[in-house]
């Protein structure tokens, strides 16, 4: 018995594979195979697409079928077959002959190809909101491959065992990634989408994979190509209302199908780096829909990330005049650190339904959602209804990877892998204590539920110079243990400050919550307890980085960065919700202490004349007496129109296209605990990012806020402003960058704030050679701040970003109430890479501990 059951799992995916259908094989003349042909049941929308080799299966009931076969530069073949098993049907394509006969040559000399863009340009929005709603099956494949590796990485010869568990060949080539996905997509006018992945898999893992529905319609003025980083201005549609002022077209012939006259118009940029295609496109005669494209973008089409974008898109009939896409691959090529990539993405749709029954309901604001069992298919249900074979090097990266997940999972938590584990890791390097990326770890025990990480941040990031202080240095290790969808992290901080010798030693507590169940409704939630002492500047926005004063200070003797001391306990709970909206709540004690300057050294001896006292001079005559101050502090933020991916546990944010609206109440509670302080202080901010597309991306923020109460304000608890007097950009949200640090300072009832930042993208800039050629981009904008006509401040600046994909360089010019005060350049991180080094947790420190406060 055992016996026949093994037997009957073993031929289960033979059985399976083997239903009725056709399966074959696309070649042109030569022989040669037609990658990613069409091939579909005439008069329905149900097919399927060859692969990269030309080979292609499809399931079908019994009966009899006209089978289409169509590709891109190829006449569509057809034939008739009748299906009781699986058989074998091949097609051989011809290039597609075209002919000049039907097309009348205008006196003027036009090419006839704008007349025939016209019209297409005319039917454009037609055709963009033909169908009121629709539902589509979708399969995707994604691929991403090696073709080119070198044999050294950072000078060190790439061992050929590091290529094994990649499943990548002797040379380093291969498939990286392998990913399929089944799933439905719904559409609803004006802008309604949602789609529902119901399976999905991933070589080697037992994960699924992140699948977007892109289909890149021409339709639309500007067409989004996969992320908005490869070109944050977007494309020009060839069939886009300015189109012919973009693009020249030359008309190559036409060709019959069906019945139907189909002309092939050949596309051309009018001008280099602009966001433009090149290629050909087939638009239907008399109906002007697009029948089908082949298009491609380079770096001259400002290009980001990646070298080259291929688009190949086939239409197929759905209903009448309805065309709809039927198949679509968008190929990519790029080079990182010598590492040549080739990624393949091909998207599949069969059985339009373009008159559904849709809900009011049924859009929400979760537009991709993972089905709780969406990895729950085994292998021989995969190769049951895959509409597309797997080519050879995909098989056998399927086999290779599964193999190794498999085997390392099942060994998860022997003594072996587990010593494995810990070999992997390495031994301590004391170097690391100093360098970053300091210390981590994870220690592995003998099961995984024992598991935790520890770490130690490098002190070349915690080591400072201030004239309060001196050499200071702080010892910061962390402990983080997970247990389910929760974590509990401690992060003690060690700080001594060498000529002083003053100790200052504080702790982190944290405890971190996701939500366990797909139908709750908040994300997470945490609590905070930080206590002990410590050194903190009297701008709680820490508006002068450590590192920054250190140069300022030893070199041109600014010391900019004014701090005292306090015996502090800090509670902060956090909770976010999945409609966008998030709470902080803290309680703040602070027994605060005056610091005087304890060491005068700059490198030269005349800066020393520059030095300032301890305390913010703008605001004080002298230091400020020691005090307690205890306060509460709420926080309130919401985003309306949020958009989600409901993945089988957990929701991931894809953001809004609305502003982050925000309030923020803080409290002085006098007498309590000796508190000192009595004061009410409110904000509300605005803020947010427009993409203005061709013209580039807008940020904003806009703030007002003030004092309610001001019976007893301590100067640590006025309104203080992001000031910057050095030489670099302040990258922190809401800067002024050539404005003091506390001239500005406030406990005024009112005072108002706004910030623009506007990215032109290579708008302009596309025209100059050299700009074009190196992509830099301009950047300008303003900030600008009110309290009363005697505290005012505004500035402007102009800039370039980008400057190798990080850097910035702007001119400003500041004016104090009216007046214009001063003019610098400086200098910072701006461009397609830069968040990398603008984030401080990221660039410098990898802590554990959130930055979630009500303060």
């Amino acid at each position: 018995m055992k016996f026949l059951l093994v037997l009957f799992i073993g031929l289960c995916p033979f059985f399976s594979v083997t239903a009725q259908g056709i399966k074959g094989n696309v070649t042109n003349l030569d022989g040669r195979p037609v990658p990613y042909a069409s091939i579909f049941v005439k008069g329905t929308t149900i097919g399927v697409s060859a692969n990269s080799d030309g080979d292609f299966i499809m399931r079908l009931k019994p009966g009899n079928y006209t089978i289409e076969c169509k590709s891109v530069g190829y006449t569509a073949a057809q034939m008739s077959v009748s299906v009781d098993e699986m058989i074998t049907v091949n097609f051989q394509l011809k290039p597609v002959q075209l002919t000049l006969s039907e097309v009348i040559v205008k006196s003027n000399g036009e090419d006839p190809a704008y007349a025939i863009i016209r019209e297409a340009i005319k039917k454009r929005t037609f055709y963009n909101n033909q169908i009121n709603a629709s539902i589509v099956d979708r399969y995707n494949k994604d691929v991403l491959s090696v073709r080119k590796m070198p044999q050294r990485f950072f000078g060190k010869k790439i061992p050929t065992d590091a290529f094994v568990d990649m499943a990548l060949d002797t040379t380093g080539k291969g498939i990286l990634y392998l990913s399929e996905s089944i799933s439905k997509v719904y559409r609803k006018q004006p802008d309604k989408m949602k789609m529902e992945v119901l399976n999905s898999r991933v070589s080697g893992s037992d994960n699924f994979g992140f699948t977007f529905p892109v289909v890149i319609s021409l339709y639309t003025n500007n067409v989004k190509v996969f992320l908005e980083k490869l070109n944050p201005r977007g494309f020009v549609s060839p069939i886009a209302d300015g189109a012919i002022s973009f693009y020249r077209f030359k008309f190559l012939g036409n060709f019959f199908e069906n019945g139907k006259m189909i002309h092939s118009i050949s596309v051309t940029p009018r001008r280099k780096f602009e966001p433009l295609f090149t290629g050909t496109i087939n638009i239907i005669d008399e109906d002007w829909s697009i029948h089908s494209y082949d298009l491609f973008l380079t770096r001259t089409a400002q290009l980001e990330l990646v070298d080259t974008v291929s688009i190949k898109q086939i239409q197929i009939p759905v209903s009448g005049d309805v065309w709809q896409p039927g198949s679509q691959v968008v190929d990519i090529t790029f080079n990182v650190l010598g590492i040549g990539m080739f990624g393949s993405f091909l998207n599949v749709y069969s059985n339009y339904n373009i008159d559904p029954k849709l809900s009011k309901k049924f859009f929400d604001n979760v537009i991709i959602e993972y089905d709780t069992s969406v990895t729950n298919k085994q292998r021989s249900w995969w190769d049951s209804i895959r509409p597309q074979p797997l080519n050879a090097e995909e098989l056998r990266n399927y086999k290779v990877k599964d193999s190794i997940f498999f085997t390392r999972r099942d060994s998860a938590n022997t003594r072996s892998m587990r010593d494995s584990l810990r070999k992997w890791q390495g031994g301590l390097k004391p170097l690391s204590l100093i360098i970053p990326p300091g210390i981590h770890r994870t220690h592995y025990a003998d099961t995984s539920i024992h598991d935790f990480q520890w770490g130690i941040e490098p002190f070349m990031l915690t080591t400072s110079y201030n004239t309060v202080e001196g050499i200071t240095s702080t010892f910061i290790p962390y402990f983080k243990k997970n247990k389910g969808e929760s974590d509990f992290v401690i992060e003690p901080e060690l700080r001594y400050g060498f000529y002083n010798k003053h100790f200052n030693p504080s702790l982190n507590v944290e405890w971190n919550v996701k939500r366990r169940k797909r139908d709750e409704k908040f994300l997470s939630r945490s609590w905070l307890l930080s206590v002990g002492k410590r050194v903190s500047q009297f701008n709680k926005k820490n508006p002068i980085d450590p590192l920054i004063n250190t140069m300022s200070t030893i070199y041109y003797g600014n010391n900019y960065m004014k701090i005292y001391e306090n015996y502090f306990g800090e509670l902060n709970y956090n909770k976010s919700w999945e409609n966008g909206m998030g709470l902080d709540v803290g309680l703040l004690y602070e027994d605060r202490i005056p610091l005087e300057n304890s060491t005068i050294y700059t490198k030269h001896d005349g800066d020393v004349a520059n030095l300032t006292p301890n305390y913010p001079i703008e605001l004080m005559s002298e230091n400020f007496m020691r005090h307690q101050a205890l306060s509460l502090g709420a926080s309130i933020r919401f985003q309306p129109g949020q958009r989600y991916i409901q993945l089988p546990n957990n929701k991931v944010s894809l953001g809004s296209k609305y502003p982050v609206f925000s309030f923020t109440y803080q409290k002085g509670i006098k007498g309590l605990l000796g508190s000192d302080v009595n004061f009410d202080k409110w904000r509300i901010r605005a803020f947010g990012s427009k993409n203005l597309h061709l013209v580039g991306t807008l940020d904003y923020q806009f703030i007002t806020g003030g004092f309610l109460n001001r019976k007893a304000v301590q100067v640590q608890d006025y309104q203080h402003f992001i000031g910057n007097l050095t030489g670099l950009l302040n990258q922190a949200q809401g800067s002024f960058q050539l404005a003091s640090y506390y001239a500005h300072s406030t406990t005024a009832p009112v005072y108002v704030e706004g910030h623009l930042d506007y990215h032109l993208n290579g708008l302009i800039t596309n025209k100059i050679p050299l700009f074009r050629k190196l992509k830099f981009y301009l950047v300008t904008g303003a900030n600008a701040l009110y309290v009363n006509n005697n505290n005012n401040y505004a500035e402007l600046y102009v800039g370039l970003e980008n400057i190798l994909k990080v850097l910035r360089v702007d001119f400003i010019t500041g004016y104090e109430n009216g007046t214009g005060t001063l003019s610098r350049i400086k200098v910072g991180f701006g461009g397609l890479l830069a968040s990398r080094f603008m984030d401080p947790y990221v660039s410098g420190r990898t802590r554990k501990i959130s930055n979630s406060r009500a303060f």
